[in-house]
């Protein structure tokens, strides 16, 4: 892959990452932590625990998708670093460009992805 066409994909890729970290910081309600943000919604929701306890699952369940999420992007970013990104992880060979605009985090082909989904790997996870 070029370098213009790297640079284009990091760019992206941080202001996806920009977006994301945003977003957790608001759904903490500033720079409070988990257990502090659900002390708060239950005293706001006293009135209410049920529902006050579903929008707390709630909020977790996105914070844990924009956490992996964050790791995507930086798996990738790190990828980029490293000449590798575009490159499918399990048979190198290189990842369509429209695939990488569609998701930049694509870690796998089409083919291979399509693979991992078929044996039970589900949705593409980022590597640690």
């Amino acid at each position: 892959m070029s370098q213009n066409i790297s640079d284009t994909f990091a760019v992206q890729l941080q202001a996806m990452r920009a977006e994301v970290l945003a977003h957790l910081r608001a759904q903490r309600g500033g720079r409070i932590g988990r257990a502090e943000a659900a002390a708060q919604a239950r005293e706001e929701a006293s009135d209410d625990w049920a529902k006050a306890d579903a929008e707390r699952d709630l909020a977790f369940a996105l914070e844990e998708r924009e956490s992996a999420e964050l790791v995507a992007i930086d798996e990738a970013l790190k990828r980029i670093a490293d000449g590798s990104y575009g490159l499918c992880v399990d048979c190198g060979v290189s990842i369509a460009t429209a695939r990488l605009h569609a998701n930049p985090t694509a870690m796998r082909c089409v083919d291979c992805q399509g693979q991992l989904e078929k044996a039970g790997g589900g949705i593409q996870a980022p590597t640690l």
